[in-house]
């Protein structure tokens, strides 16, 4: 019994020997794991707030997606909540059967604060340029929201659209390759190329114009310089970007027309495809407080002169 008693008593004191040294360490695991369950739940709440994205619009229930934005809600390119919804409700009007797809690639929590990285893209068709021909309409972009949440519902406050490309394409333009490559951000002032690259056989005659066009609300839109694109099917040009701190697109336009043989060794031309592709590019407005103090020329390192 004695024997029992001791072993007890030493297990006993073996414990109260150990629990001080390692009462940090199960506070900090059990903080740890407090801390993994919130951000669980929080990120569960912020799949379901895009989940809700998806079904009001894929229902083009306006006033159902308004409510997943915050009343301080402002994008990237300086729109306002107001704003940004009455372009939304533009373009459901212009492809009234445009299809979404959300794909979340990250989300990052700081307290009530969370950024959400995601892939999207976007499907409709159009027949606005010929009711008997029909155009298809393909987007994809990358982007970054911000959220917080007020109470216990997470809202969406910002939009940063980092990448955009668009095409929509009519007739045999649908089939054709085409990438319009551009800077997906440029120093406001700086010059910057874009290249339209084309892959069509040499049968083919390609006209084609590439515009800038500031992102701005009603858009202003250039008028096109088409101009026959080299036998490499390539076009390219140079622009200054804006100084007014707002984003930009390029925007190419190009008609594919096609050439046939015809009797008594007559040609016969004729436009069977015509597409626009869009490209966005972001602005870095220039900062006029960033200074580098420089020393005259001349003018040596304290350093140097020891």
């Amino acid at each position: 019994m004695k024997r029992v008693i001791f072993i007890v008593l030493s297990i006993a004191l073996a414990l109260s020997a150990v629990t001080p040294a390692n009462a940090g360490y199960i506070a900090d695991k059990k903080a740890a794991m407090q801390q993994a369950k919130y951000e669980k739940n929080c990120k569960k709440d912020i799949i379901a707030v895009f989940d809700k994205v998806d079904k009001y619009a894929k229902k083009y229930d306006i006033n159902g997606l308004k409510s997943l934005y915050s009343k301080s809600f402002m994008d990237n390119d300086g729109y306002n909540k107001d704003v940004y919804f009455s372009l939304v409700e533009e373009t459901w009007q212009t492809y009234p059967d445009i299809t979404y797809t959300t794909k979340i690639k990250d989300i990052k929590l700081n307290g009530d604060y969370a950024t959400v990285e995601t892939e999207e893209t976007a499907v409709a068709t159009s027949d606005d340029l010929d009711k008997k021909i029909v155009g298809e309409l393909n987007s994809k972009s990358s982007c970054i929201y911000q959220l917080q949440r007020f109470a216990n519902n997470w809202e969406i406050t910002g939009e940063n659209v980092l990448e955009e490309v668009s095409t929509l394409k009519y007739g045999d333009a649908r089939y054709v390759n085409m990438v319009l490559e551009t800077p997906k951000s440029i120093g406001a002032g700086q010059d910057y190329t874009a290249t339209l690259k084309v892959d069509l056989p040499s049968n083919y005659v390609v006209v084609s114009s590439i515009n800038q066009e500031k992102i701005i609300n009603p858009a202003k839109k250039p008028e096109d310089n088409f101009m026959k694109m080299k036998e490499d099917q390539t076009l390219a040009r140079i622009f200054t970007a804006n100084t007014d701190n707002v984003n930009e697109y390029n925007v190419a336009s190009v008609g594919i027309t096609a050439i046939e043989n015809a009797p008594n060794g007559k040609v016969r031309v004729y436009m069977n495809g015509l597409a626009f592709v869009m490209s966005r590019v972001n602005v870095i407005p220039k900062n006029n407080f960033a200074k580098v103090d420089k020393k005259p020329e001349g003018e040596k390192n304290e350093q140097q002169t020891k």
